[in-house]
C-alpha cells in the first residue's frame, strides 16, 4: 500500500490543523502538485498518513539537534520510509521545510501525542524509528538522545518504556533481557510471562498496522518483536539455572 500520494496535498492538512496544518498548508499553492491533494483516503488510510508524516517532521528537527545533518541520516529517512524516487522531490520539501523552519520538535510531538493518545504502542515506534534515524550514522550523540527522550516524555512513555525501547535496539548476545521486558531480575517468572505476553501483542506488526503504522515501516516493529522474543528465551534460562 502506497502512503504517499494523498500525503503531500492540502486535504490532510486542513484536516489536521495545528503545526501540521500550518506547515502543509505553507506549501500548498507552491510547486506542489494539487492534484495530489485531491487523491482521496479513507479513515484506514489517514492514521498511516499522519504516521508517515510524523516521522518526516520529527526525522528532520532531529537531523539538525546535533547541529549537523549527515547524508546517512537522510539516506535513513529515505530507506526507512521507503520513499519512492517519484515522491522523494515533494517529500523533502516537507523534510526541508520542517528542518528551516523556527518553530521547535514540541508542538509537533505534542500533536503526535494527542493523535494517538489512546495508542501507546504507536507512540513507542515513532521513538523506535526516531533512534533508528538517529543510529544512522553510526553514533547517536548526547542531543539526539537527549531529544529523542524528551519526545518520549511528551509521548506519556516513562522511563521504563523509554529504556525498553532503547535496550531492544541491542543485538541479542548483548541486550538485557529485564530491561527489554520491563521487568526486574527479582521478579517472579510469571509475571514476567505476563509482561512478555502483553509486550508481544502490543506490538505485534498486524495490531500496529491495524494501529496505523505503514506497512512501509514495519520492519522495526519486527525487530523489537524479535527482541522481545529473544529476551524471554533469555529470562526462562536464567530463571531455570
Amino acid at each position: 500500500m502506497a502512503i504517499w500520494g494523498s500525503l503531500i496535498g492540502g486535504m490532510i492538512g486542513l484536516s489536521l490543523g495545528g503545526p501540521f496544518g500550518m506547515l502543509l498548508g505553507s506549501l500548498i499553492g507552491g510547486k506542489i502538485s494539487r492534484a495530489k491533494s485531491r487523491a482521496g483516503f479513507g479513515s484506514f488510510a489517514q492514521p498511516q498518513q499522519i504516521f508517515a508524516l510524523s516521522l518526516i517532521v520529527l526525522s528532520a528537527k532531529l537531523s539538525k539537534a546535533d547541529g549537523q545533518v549527515s547524508r546517512e541520516e537522510l539516506m535513513a529517512v529515505k530507506d526507512k520510509l521507503k520513499i519512492p524516487e517519484n515522491e522523494l522531490d515533494q517529500v523533502g520539501k516537507i523534510f526541508n521545510k520542517a528542518k528551516e523552519e523556527s518553530a521547535g520538535y514540541e508542538p509537533y510531538a505534542q500533536q503526535i501525542a494527542q493523535i494517538y493518545r489512546r495508542n501507546i504502542n504507536v507512540l513507542e515506534e515513532v521513538i523506535n524509528i526516531l533512534f533508528y534515524i538517529a543510529e544512522a550514522d553510526g553514533n547517536v550523540s548526547d542531543a539526539e538522545l537527549k531529544m529523542i527522550e524528551h519526545i518520549a516524555q511528551i509521548f506519556g512513555l516513562n522511563e521504563i518504556q523509554i529504556n525498553s525501547i532503547k535496550e531492544s535496539r541491542k543485538s541479542s548476545d548483548k541486550l538485557n533481557p529485564y530491561i527489554v521486558l520491563e521487568s526486574k531480575p527479582g521478579d517472579d517468572l510469571q509475571i514476567i510471562r505476563k509482561r512478555y505476553l502483553n509486550l508481544s501483542k502490543e506490538h505485534h506488526p498486524d495490531l500496529l498496522i491495524s494501529k496505523g503504522v505503514p506497512q512501509e515501516v514495519i520492519d522495526e516493529s519486527k525487530a523489537k518483536m524479535r527482541a522481545i522474543n529473544s529476551a524471554w528465551d533469555q529470562v526462562q534460562k536464567l530463571k531455570s539455572n
